[in-house]
Order: C-alpha cells, then sequence, then structure tokens
C-alpha cells in the first residue's frame, strides 16, 4: 500500500509545533513542508493511519486553535 499524501495550509509560525506534534506519534506519518512562505504543507500518512491522523488534526484545531485548511 501506498502512503496517502494530504496538502494543508496553515499558520507559518505553527509548521514547527504541527510537524513536531504529528511525528511525534512513530511511523503514523510525515510532514514536508512545500511553500514556507505560503505556509503549505503536506502530511504522507502511513496506510491505515488515515482516522488517527483526522482526529489528531481536528483536536489541534479545536483544543489549541490552529488554522489548518485543507487544500
Amino acid at each position: 500500500m501506498e502512503t496517502i499524501k494530504r496538502r494543508f495550509r496553515v499558520e507559518r509560525k505553527e509548521i514547527n509545533y504541527l510537524r513536531y506534534t504529528i511525528e511525534s506519534y512513530d511511523g503514523m506519518a510525515v510532514v514536508r513542508t512545500i511553500d514556507p512562505q505560503q505556509a503549505c504543507i503536506e502530511i504522507q500518512i502511513a496506510p491505515g493511519c488515515e482516522a488517527l491522523i483526522s482526529k489528531l488534526l481536528d483536536s489541534l484545531r479545536k483544543k489549541e486553535g490552529l488554522t489548518i485548511e485543507e487544500l
């Protein structure tokens, strides 16, 4: 199975926090910055981890107040 790639726009100041948080869940996903000026990132999600990453992103939006827009 292939990794799932999803792109998002976030606030520039939150890129490192988001990367650290997501990648702390070993083996689930990797965050890559596509365009630092536009604050566009790509999350490469391991097969079978899509629902967990979606829940994590929802939690970060609600509890941490992060602005995460899917592109």
